[in-house]
């Protein structure tokens, strides 16, 4: 990388498929498959989420900008596509497919060597309008932060009545 804005994305980049991998792995169903109700995601969907991400999003919309810059906007994302996707694989086989989507997109990231100038150059996102580099890979960043979050979260408010009067002190229940 050439950056340190490059490396500090990379550095959670990295981990996010370990850090999903440690904490549901070999989990029962009743942990992976929870949600937080009608229309929430449950840690089994995020994983699929997150492949379906690795496979049309960051990368893909990263090389848009670099070819046509602006004067192409991305394809629209399917928020769905995981529940197709996902349909009849295990956990353990998303976790693994997701690592292995993950290292193939930060390979194809550090081959591209973007140069701290190319961190500005804009691309066009259907909804958003004009965005940079910078922007997306920063995005791409938090995106996972969020749903790592958004999967701990789900599996903590499982045990919402179990924790009794404490809830008020877990901020997680809120």
């Amino acid at each position: 990388m050439t950056s340190p804005f490059l490396d500090e994305c990379v550095a959670v980049l990295t981990r996010t498929p370990a850090t999903l991998d440690s904490l549901l792995r070999g989990l029962p169903d009743v942990w992976t498959e929870a949600t937080e109700g009608a229309g929430t995601w449950s840690p089994y969907v995020v994983v699929g989420h997150l492949i379906h991400g690795e496979k049309t999003d960051w990368i893909p919309r990263l090389k848009i900008i670099l070819e046509f810059g602006a004067g192409r906007a991305f394809d629209t994302f399917d928020r769905e596509a995981q529940f197709r996707d996902s349909r009849g694989k295990s956990l353990n086989t998303l976790l693994d497919e997701f690592a292995a989507c993950r290292r193939e997109s930060l390979d194809q990231l550090r081959s591209l060597n973007l140069q701290p100038a190319q961190l500005e150059l804009q691309g066009k996102h259907p909804d958003l309008g004009l965005i940079t580099v910078r922007q997306l890979l920063a995005t791409w960043t938090t995106h996972d932060l969020g749903h790592v979050l958004q999967v701990s979260r789900t599996m903590a408010k499982r045990y919402k009545q179990e924790v009794g009067p404490w809830a008020r002190y877990l901020s997680v229940m809120h």
